[in-house]
């Protein structure tokens, strides 16, 4: 099925992943959000479980083998066009996920991976999805990641 103007919803699944006070950001290299910043993460295959997605996603696009912490949220991203028809639309699960081998090494279809500093991550071109994501679960983050 087509990402853009789909039948019905899809289903992706995102890590937050969190290394001393950074959190790990990719800067996107496809629609929707093209350059702007977020988490790993992707689609979810027929008959995958939405965590076994995550695990595949963080390996596939930044190289590191992870395992879920703690699912956080399931949102809505929904993307209208010009005419009001829905353009894109995404249910999105996200967890908290912990780095337990691999290295950072991105691919293709990912244009840049960085560490942030949780302090700066709001000052990142990010996308409108996972800004609203990262305000909504803010304090939790910071908690996370011991920044004082």
């Amino acid at each position: 099925m087509s990402r853009e103007y789909p039948k019905r919803p899809l289903v992706g699944a995102g890590a937050l992943i969190l290394k001393d006070d950074k959190l790990l950001l990719i800067k996107r290299g496809a629609h929707p959000g093209f350059g702007k910043w977020s988490i790993p993460g992707g689609l979810v295959e027929l008959g995958e479980k939405v965590q076994d997605a995550m695990v595949r996603e963080v390996k596939e696009e930044v190289g590191f083998d992870v395992e879920a912490v703690k699912l956080t949220d399931v949102a809505d991203t929904i993307t209208l066009d010009d005419a009001g028809r829905v353009r894109y639309h995404f249910v999105v699960v996200n967890f908290i996920a912990r780095i337990v081998g691999g290295e950072l090494k991105t691919s293709s279809d990912i244009l840049e991976a960085r560490w942030v500093p949780v302090s700066e991550v709001e000052k990142v071109d990010l996308t409108n999805s996972f800004r609203a994501f990262f305000e909504k679960h803010k304090a939790e983050i910071v908690r996370l990641a011991g920044v004082r």
